[in-house]
């Protein structure tokens, strides 16, 4: 893969109600307040988009599911 695949767009778009749910905004709302945060909503080629995020340390991360709950252990190839 040649360096960067997402070509222009940003790795966490501005308006985040156009790539999440309600229930995805919810549940970032409520883990950015234990320290966690969305590092990219990956998006090209797929039906849905899927936001990741991490904890503050960067040591663990996880998806937002459709459902709002916070998937440890998600089945997503990161490069690097």
């Amino acid at each position: 893969m040649d360096g960067e695949s997402r070509g222009a767009s940003k790795p966490v778009p501005d308006k985040l109600n156009e790539v999440l749910n309600e229930l995805q905004l919810l549940a970032l709302r409520r883990i950015e307040s234990f320290g966690w945060e969305l590092r990219f909503v990956r998006r090209s080629g797929l039906p849905n988009s899927i936001p990741v995020v991490s904890n503050a340390e960067g040591t663990t991360i996880g998806v937002l599911e459709e459902d709002g709950r916070v998937n440890l252990e998600p089945d997503v190839r990161l490069r690097g």
